[in-house]
């Protein structure tokens, strides 16, 4: 058991605190923001994720998990510290340093004794160097630390059981000393066999980068066949199945639909894009990924100027799903939001639900019809848009949904709808990559 502070209560620190203390460490999750803070000492959930607040309840009722925004006693308790804070893509497209930056200069100052100093925030390659450089600067170099990096590969959504099961560890370090901390700390996943890859800090900052943009070319891939699907009239659904099969290729991340978007892949591959460019290296392909991913949900939008004819000004469009994915309330660079403005540029009006992220959304586009529920946001509609895989739009009774709105037209841009009972009940539609039913 190691007595470990997690700076940065946001999506990875949470469940990364949480994760830890479940592990049967001592944890302290610490932040700056008060709000956030005190809304987790009363026992409310700033983010929605699916287990996550029985993960944390069980921990505070143990006692293994606790919160505060006084940070440095928190650091000179601790014998692992990690950095959890948010680095934003900034004005150039590179990942914004300056959270991080300030995290090391309070480590630094607060540095009593031997401690790993832990990146899990999502960093450029060299950071680890620089947070070394800070602490050494501030501290004077009078206290013993290691700088090791550990990358997280949580999905949104099941970030919980990412964390708890996950595929692999990745420990980066110079040091053995650390490593043989970190282990410790990973304990119950090194004695389930858990596969946990030791490497120097540079090669750990690179694995987590270039698996993300890997994912996101992979997406943007899919879709450009799906695309080219609605051009032959091939179903891009059995286009992906025969290559998933492949053990070369597998079936994860073939899925088509409006582009990827969320907190990691927009930032992540646009960060590796800049980082490359800095060493004179050119990432011809994830470029490419970025430009196909930033246009994929005009082909969304497209489907729906043919099916209302290029004119829908006056009509009411209903968009169901406003998250960039299921099972999360983010909507960060959710293709949603491009797909509502050109409605409204268009002259038409919208209205929108989605089970988890109206309130982020309500931030960004303050300006439309938000539904309590998803019949309220179909009822008189002239057409419909699935922009979100929930759950809840998966098993829509369509007869209903039929009776409720006003015109007959769909666009479903995640493809969970079957197009037979789309065709029975009466509607004009597109889907993405699949041939209409005859």
């Amino acid at each position: 058991m190691k007595r470990i502070t997690v700076i940065g209560t946001g999506y990875v620190g949470l469940v990364t605190g949480a994760g830890l203390s479940d592990f049967g460490n001592q944890v302290i999750c610490t932040d700056i923001n008060e709000d956030k803070i005190n809304k987790l000492l009363s026992g409310e959930i700033p983010i929605y994720e699916p287990g996550l607040k029985e993960l944390i309840d069980r921990n505070v009722s143990a006692g293994r998990l606790t919160f505060s925004t006084d940070i440095p006693p928190a650091l000179k308790k601790s014998e692992v510290v990690i950095i959890a804070v948010w680095t934003p893509m900034g004005k150039n497209g590179g990942a914004d340093l300056s959270a991080v930056k300030s995290v090391a200069k309070m480590i630094g100052e607060n540095l009593n004794g031997y401690k790993v100093i832990c990146t899990k925030s999502t960093v450029p390659i060299g950071t680890g160097k620089i947070i070394r450089e800070i602490i050494e600067k501030i501290s004077g170099d009078s206290q013993e630390f290691d700088v090791v990096s550990n990358p997280e590969f949580l999905r949104e959504g099941s970030a919980v059981k990412d964390f708890l099961i996950p595929n692999r560890i990745v420990i980066g370090s110079e040091s053995e000393r650390a490593q043989k901390v970190m282990k410790q700390v990973y304990r119950p996943l090194f004695i389930n066999e858990t596969p946990i890859v030791t490497t120097d800090v540079l090669s750990a900052e690179t694995i987590k980068y270039a698996s993300n943009a890997f994912l996101a070319v992979k997406i943007s891939y899919i879709n450009e066949l799906a695309n080219l699907c609605d051009a032959t009239g091939a179903d891009v659904h059995l286009v992906a199945r025969g290559m998933g099969l492949d053990g070369r290729i597998s079936s994860k991340f073939l899925h088509p639909g409006p582009g990827f978007g969320g907190s990691c892949f927009p930032k992540d591959t646009s960060a590796l894009v800049h980082m490359a460019k800095k060493e004179n290296v050119e990432m011809k392909i994830v470029n490419a990924a970025i430009t196909s991913n930033s246009i994929q949900w005009m082909q969304i939008t497209n489907k729906l100027d043919t099916l209302f004819k290029d004119s829908f000004e006056g009509k009411t469009i209903s968009i169901l799903g406003l998250t960039f994915k299921a099972n999360t309330d983010d909507v960060r660079q959710s293709p949603a939001t491009p797909v509502i403005e050109y409605i409204l540029k268009q002259k038409g009006n919208v209205r929108a639900y989605d089970p988890e992220g109206m309130a982020n959304m309500k931030k960004l586009l303050p300006g439309i019809n938000y539904c309590e529920s998803l019949q309220k946001a179909v009822e008189g509609a002239d057409g419909l848009m699935i922009m979100t895989e929930w759950h809840e739009f998966r098993a829509m009774d369509l007869k209903k949904i039929a009776d409720l709105m006003s015109g007959n037209i769909i666009v479903d841009a995640r493809n969970i709808l079957d197009p037979k009972e789309l065709k029975k009940n009466g509607f004009i539609f597109e889907n993405v990559g699949r041939p209409n039913v005859k």
